[in-house]
């Protein structure tokens, strides 16, 4: 029983490492020469990224971020070699356990111990964490963020409705609507980016929120067509002296 307890404690101190790699500030920093938690929003996340330094640097955040959340609850599987868990009577335990592995990886990337504990607010973590457990929740959920941003152009306000949503989906679905981990689960993922969005909420309040286009249409100039000159003024401009 020692060694299940260390085995556990080992996976989920692995998952708070993971989710502390400061992708955002790293990646600022290496090719940008800047600080992202100093700019814009000053949150180290993919939407901060994309709003002061563009998609080319956005894009490899939000993967780096998604892929700390979904190895986080991954490598809790190995715990299935232990006899323990291998005898357990009920899915349960795997469940709570990779839940406790997904919040150690989110808390990480909010305090970072690699960053000075200044991070994010966990969204692509979670996003990628809630994928390695139940994939079909999170693509409802991705429908719901992408109609809200395509309506509002509000990242945070589409990141919150989605969380949301979360807990709802979970109680109407057949296959993890019974079980109470999941549910009380869905429950702490709302209300944590409902938290981790309480200055998003104040600045949408005072109207001060920045907006996203993602499908902005680009504006062409398109130059006017010259004139086209007679005879008689083509004979005067070439003879000066006329």
């Amino acid at each position: 029983m020692i060694l299940t307890y260390y085995l556990v404690t080992t996976l989920l101190v692995i998952a708070y490492l993971l989710g502390s790699i400061p992708s955002a500030v790293w990646i600022g920093k290496k090719y940008y020469g800047v600080d992202i938690r100093e700019h814009g929003s000053k949150n180290a996340g993919t939407t901060n990224m994309l709003r002061v330094l563009g998609k080319r640097a956005a894009i490899p955040v939000f993967g780096l971020d998604f892929l700390k959340g979904f190895v986080a609850v991954t490598i809790i599987d190995l715990v299935k070699y232990d006899d323990f868990f291998a005898n357990a009577p009920t899915e349960n335990w795997f469940y709570i356990l990779r839940f406790a592995a997904l919040f150690c990886a989110v808390l990480g990337h909010i305090f970072p111990i690699f960053a000075g504990f200044r991070g994010g607010k966990g969204v692509a973590t979670i996003v990628g964490g809630v994928v390695a457990i139940n994939a079909p929740l999170v693509l409802l959920c991705l429908g719901v963020w992408i109609l809200v941003l395509m309506t509002t152009h509000y990242v945070s306000l589409s990141s919150m409705i989605a969380g949301i949503c979360y807990p709802i989906f979970t109680l109407i679905s057949p296959k993890v609507g019974n079980l109470p981990p999941f549910i009380i689960f869905s429950f702490v993922v709302a209300g944590l980016l409902v938290y981790t969005h309480r200055k998003n909420i104040k600045r949408l309040r005072e109207g001060t929120e920045s907006k996203i286009y993602v499908w902005k249409p680009r504006k062409v100039n398109i130059p006017k067509p010259e004139e086209k000159k007679t005879p008689a003024e083509e004979d005067v401009k070439e003879d000066p002296k006329a």
